[in-house]
């Protein structure tokens, strides 16, 4: 009777999402950032799931499945639908200057596991011109990555009472079989990891007055997500198209303006040399 009480319990137990969010990125050369809705440390890092994963961003699994290319920037519990002018209000957290990444330099940053199924290992993708269409950018190297297997990771337990060890037992066996989808467990943890941005990037984005941006997308495997977040990175000493464009325009500019008056006064001495040899002659 207390078997079948108890697996009754375990098959109507709620599915509650698993999540892991980007909680701090730093770029090698200067300048910090946090992911798009990330709302500090107002959320919780213990507690009721419904508490501690309001700003995890979600990413969808309609376009690509749980493949890091999907398209869009996620979305939040709290927030909504993610959006490149969101950039504002994570810079309000993490300061003015939004993370420099030298030339084949990297990005450092704080992966938060927020419960179970929110770990890594993780992918990065770059998005060069600032739309979001991840599918169209690079997959990064990541040299240092967020522990897991597959997007899962076991949660640090105390000593339990013989109820609860009954109880996980049995959640883990109906788990394994497929009968029941098992409660994702608070984890709350921080990992370090690194990404390498490629030598010749150049960022052409724009969002909430920033310029020459890309924006990176980090993202676990998760079958309950996926999970991670966004943030926007600029290449140190103004790494864009852009720039490069208008410094090229303005040295042909100051080169033209130099050679015509150059060739100015060359006419104008030529002149006056014929006017003096004219007048000897005469």
């Amino acid at each position: 009777m207390f078997t079948k009480t108890l697996i009754f319990a375990l098959a109507a137990s709620p599915l509650v999402a698993a999540h892991g969010k980007i909680a701090m990125v730093a770029g090698d050369a200067g300048g910090n950032g946090t992911a798009l809705a990330i709302k500090g440390a107002v959320v919780p890092g213990a507690g009721p799931n419904s508490k501690t994963e309001v700003d995890t961003t979600v990413f969808s699994k309609k376009q690509a499945g749980t493949d890091a290319k999907s398209d869009g920037f996620g979305k939040t519990t709290g927030s909504g639908q993610n959006t490149a002018n969101m950039l504002k209000e994570a810079m309000a957290q993490s300061g003015s200057t939004l993370p420099q990444v030298t030339q084949g330099g990297s990005i450092n940053g704080t992966y938060h596991i927020v419960t179970t199924d929110g770990a890594g290992p993780v992918r990065a993708i770059l998005d060069t011109e600032g739309k979001g269409e991840f599918s169209k950018g690079t997959e990064l190297e990541v040299t240092t990555n967020v522990p897991g297997n597959n997007g899962n990771i076991k949660a640090t337990k105390g000593k339990r009472s013989f109820i609860g060890e009954l109880w996980d037992r049995s959640t883990d066996a109906l788990a394994a079989r497929g009968l029941i989808t098992k409660r994702a467990a608070n984890v709350n943890t921080d990992h370090q990891f690194s990404v390498k941005i490629p030598a010749g990037t150049t960022c052409n984005g724009e969002a909430s007055g920033q310029t020459n941006i890309c924006w990176v997308k980090v993202a676990n495997p998760s079958n309950a997500g996926p999970f991670g977040g966004v943030f926007a990175i600029q290449m140190a000493g103004g790494g864009s198209a852009g720039n490069g464009t208008t410094a090229t325009a303005s040295t042909d500019k100051a080169t033209a303006g130099t050679g015509s008056k150059a060739a100015a006064a060359t006419d104008k001495k030529g002149n006056k040399k014929n006017k003096n040899t004219k007048r000897f002659t005469a």
